[in-house]
């Protein structure tokens, strides 16, 4: 698996082997279970060191009964649930041992990703509530809130105890839509899973796209064009810059900044048009295909003076938008995220960087042209609402200057190559996508279709994080501090 290195080892050695990894600065980033043919199940681990050496790739067989490792590394402790609930394996000892994906009413027997589901049995009601604290003082309210939300709102549920106005318990519900995105590869050819890619997340089309392109290019040992390379970062940037100022406008919104909300959904509204004119969709689908794109793209001259005068009005909005009072007394001391559990807990992206933890898969394991290209990564250290501002700001900016390095480098020459992997073939992709780290690992079975997909979402873990700076907090300032996340539900409950 290329920019992997694979390794056997037994249930009893993962934990000396995760504490060897931590000790040197390491993280894991997710566990994955699948069935390298039907009856034999398997576990993956997945583990991130310096940057520029390869990821670690842990290839377990497992118990029938697991330990957890969620005591050593808290943000598996997600992962761990997930694989209880579609895959029926149990982890022993694992710190909050209660549902995570599945709902009264749904099939859970055999579980959904077993060979020989039949959804015959289901979830019996009250057996998946997550454990609220016994609460004895009548003054205490409490407040369930979805799961339909008002607007355009994803589907979850936010279970609120508060005194006042002060939040003293909180628990998220998600997965009240479980698409089984993954379970939806199996058995394509692997250049049909391009399109289910994109449509994991769909403000993360190409980023979804991009991270499965190059994971089964990594099983083929395929080498994309130089001219394909360049112009995936070029894609890649136009996608964070209408999230990045999208977040923007959401967040002035929550504040009252109502000017501000129009501003930067107007800037959102440029970029999208600008991703059209270039591709003809503005949420830049239908261009990638493992190998490079489907097609050239001719982005000179005029991409370059358009984005320079967006860059202009963004710099604009954005100075505005830090010196309007109003604005930053809402943000500053608000969500405060500290860097210990930003790093325990697994947050990612920007919510991470805001933390003061400095890593970015751009640079730290550079992929499609990135290697070739100066990125600067901001860094904040305060991890409060106004910190991840800060960051995506910083963001905008640098992501302006790389697209025209891109366009002023951008070589000629072909934009595809051809990619067959071998039956039997893995391979592992990853892109840091506007909200952090995104991973693909793909297995091709047998018979050269998709065995299995696993897809590590930004969301996913930033989702678990997000309650960390919820507790003791305003309820008042809730709504502010969730927008500053920047979470999508879709990227999480996939």
């Amino acid at each position: 698996m290329r920019g992997t290195v694979l390794a056997d080892i037994a249930p009893n050695g993962l934990r000396p082997e995760l504490e060897h990894l931590l000790a040197k600065g390491g993280r894991t980033q997710m566990v994955y279970a699948w069935y390298p043919e039907p009856g034999r199940l398997e576990l993956r681990y997945l583990a991130s060191a310096a940057a520029r050496e390869d990821f670690r790739m842990w290839r377990c067989t497992p118990e029938a009964e697991m330990p957890s490792l969620a005591d050593l590394a808290p943000l598996l402790g997600w992962y761990e649930r997930e694989i209880m609930d579609l895959f029926g394996l149990p982890f022993r000892g694992h710190p909050e041992p209660h549902h995570l994906v599945l709902h009264e009413g749904v099939p859970s027997a055999p579980p959904p990703f077993s060979p020989a589901a039949h959804g015959e049995a289901l979830v019996p009601e009250g057996s998946l509530r997550h454990r609220t604290p016994v609460i004895e003082s009548t003054e205490v309210q409490e407040l369930p809130f979805g799961p339909v939300r008002a607007d355009v709102f994803e589907s979850a549920e936010f279970l609120f105890f508060y005194l006042g106005e002060r939040i003293i318990y909180y628990q998220p519900s998600l997965f009240f839509k479980h698409r089984g995105m993954e379970k939806r590869f199996e058995g394509r050819p692997p250049a049909a899973g391009v399109v289910l890619a994109e449509r994991v997340s769909g403000v993360g089309s190409f980023a979804h796209a991009l991270a499965y392109c190059q994971a089964v290019e990594a099983a083929a040992e395929c080498v994309v064009p130089p001219r394909a390379a360049a112009l995936r970062v070029l894609l890649a940037e136009l996608e964070r810059l209408y999230n990045h100022l999208h977040y923007l406008g959401h967040l002035a919104g929550t504040t009252t900044l109502k000017v501000g909300e129009a501003q930067g959904k107007l800037l959102e509204e440029r970029g999208k048009q600008i991703n059209s004119r270039l591709t003809g969709s503005r949420f830049l689908r239908s261009l990638l295909t493992p190998g490079g794109l489907r097609r050239d793209l001719d982005p000179k001259p005029w991409l370059g003076t358009m984005l320079e005068a967006l860059r202009e009005d963004i710099a604009e909005y954005t100075n505005l938008l830090e010196h309007s009072e109003s604005h930053l007394d809402r943000l500053i001391g608000t969500g405060v995220l500290e860097r210990e559990v930003a790093f325990d807990q697994g947050a990612t992206g920007p919510i991470d960087r805001a933390s003061g933890v400095n890593r970015d898969l751009r640079r730290d394991h550079p992929y499609a042209a990135y290697d070739a290209l100066d990125l600067e990564v901001p860094v904040e250290q305060a991890g409060d609402a106004d910190a991840r501002a800060k960051v995506r700001i910083a963001e905008l900016g640098a992501s302006l200057a790389l697209m025209q390095r891109v366009l002023l480098l951008l070589p000629d020459g072909p934009v595809a190559a051809p990619v067959a992997p071998p039956p039997g073939s893995e391979g592992l992709g990853w892109v840091e996508s506007p909200r952090g780290t995104l991973f693909y690992a793909v297995h091709i079975g047998n018979d050269g279709k998709l065995a299995r997909v696993k897809i590590k979402s930004p969301s996913f873990s930033n989702w678990r994080c997000f309650p960390f700076t919820v507790y003791d907090t305003n309820m008042m300032d809730y709504a502010i501090n969730e927008a500053s996340f920047g979470l999508t539900i879709a990227g999480c409950d996939r």
